[in-house]
């Protein structure tokens, strides 16, 4: 397993992938000593003019690079957000094991985190979450000739598994007994499995989704099982950091009632699906 914590930090700019919205507030600066800002919304940034997000790439359809640019499902979203602020969107592509922790919250690197992150009691200990934005399902995906269908068989046929470290999915099947293979990167999850390092990988079912739409994937993988662990992704912010939580939820609700939300689902996602983009809020 390689070390997540040795991964080195990148700067990356984000698309916009809602060209054309109207920013709704002008950003004002404040000489606080730090580089930060303060938007007309009275939210403290760490660095005047810009929203800075914490991601970990890979992780199609969340958040990936294409042509370049950082672009996804996550990445439309917080530009809602950043729209809404008068600023623009800046991603950096960290260690995943900064989202448990809230390393880079904390330190003043981002603003807030958005890596298709599952909101969890324990990840609530070091973070503050908005309101889930998606429900995730897991998939168990596997070698067409592995004679596997469904996360039982992989047990009783002794199949190598794989998945991503860090993960609730990872999380799930050692708790089911297995001892998955390790990757760092959802990349590395597919690679791992198209080499032959295993033959079934557990990892969140639309990131499976957007796999399969690669004809070579479709002809050698399959889903063999849908777990649903009621999970629901959130974005994250430092602890206390009230002002930038509710600018979130707030962009969130305003996407959901004007179709924007729906438009973006179906752009990063596949066909709507109410149930999963829709749910309650915590």
């Amino acid at each position: 397993m390689n070390t997540l914590l040795g991964r080195r930090t990148r700067v990356l700019v984000a698309t916009t992938a809602t060209a054309g919205m109207v920013l709704l507030a002008a950003c004002t600066s404040t000489d606080d000593g730090g580089g930060g800002s303060t938007t007309a919304g009275g939210v403290e940034l760490v660095k005047a003019g810009q929203l800075t997000t914490c991601t970990h790439l890979p992780y199609p359809p969340f958040q990936s690079e294409i042509d370049g640019k950082v672009q996804g499902f996550d990445v439309a979203l917080i530009d809602l957000v950043a729209d809404d602020l008068g600023v623009k969107q800046q991603i950096l592509d960290t260690p995943f094991e900064n989202f448990k922790t809230g390393a880079f919250l904390n330190s003043g690197e981002c603003d807030l985190a958005a890596a298709g992150m599952t909101i969890t009691e324990e990840r609530k200990k070091n973070v503050d979450f908005s309101d889930p934005y998606f429900n995730a399902t897991q998939a168990v995906l596997v070698d067409k000739n592995s004679g596997v269908g469904s996360l039982a068989d992989v047990k009783a046929k002794n199949v190598k598994l794989g998945a991503q470290a860090q993960t609730t999915g990872e999380d799930y099947v050692k708790g089911e007994g297995f001892d998955p293979v390790s990757f760092e990167s959802s990349d590395a999850v597919l690679n791992g499995l198209r080499t032959g390092q295993v033959k079934a990988v557990v990892i969140d079912y639309p990131v499976v989704q957007g796999w399969l739409k690669d004809k070579a994937n479709a002809d050698a993988f399959t889903v063999a099982e849908q777990i649903d662990t009621g999970e629901q992704y959130g974005f994250t912010v430092k602890k206390g950091n009230t002002a930038l939580r509710e600018a979130v939820n707030k962009a969130l609700a305003d996407a959901k009632a004007d179709g924007t939300y729906k438009k973006l689902y179906e752009q990063w996602i596949g066909p709507y699906d109410e149930s999963a983009a829709s749910p309650a809020a915590s």
